[in-house]
């Protein structure tokens, strides 16, 4: 058998026993601090918030891009307008304003 007598003081049990005692008070403060509505409110706020952040930015990166595709339709690389593309839009885009402004009158009158 082996011999498990306890060779400590007593103050050094004591001592011992504080010191335990206040650990467990420290990890019981934490977990009431984690328990708390508050801070579980917090943390609730703070991962949708950090969701949305990361849902904008995704969609402002596509967005960006999309433009930037489209840009590039119209421009060339030194930044020039493509008068082969620009022309013909332009020129459908004054058709349909001009349709509508004749489907306008037509109504008013």
């Amino acid at each position: 058998m082996a011999d498990t007598a306890d060779t400590r003081t007593p103050a050094q049990i004591e001592a011992d026993i504080e010191r335990r005692r206040a650990v467990l008070a420290e990890t019981l403060d934490e977990i009431g601090v984690r328990v708390h509505p508050k801070t579980i409110m917090g943390d609730a706020k703070a991962k949708v918030a950090a969701n949305v952040d990361h849902t904008l930015g995704r969609a402002y990166v596509s967005v960006n891009r999309a433009v930037s595709e489209v840009k590039a339709q119209f421009v060339d690389a030194e930044g020039a307008p493509r008068l082969e593309r620009v022309v013909p839009v332009a020129v459908l885009v004054v058709g349909v304003v001009g349709l509508l402004a004749l489907g306008t009158r037509r109504r008013r009158g």
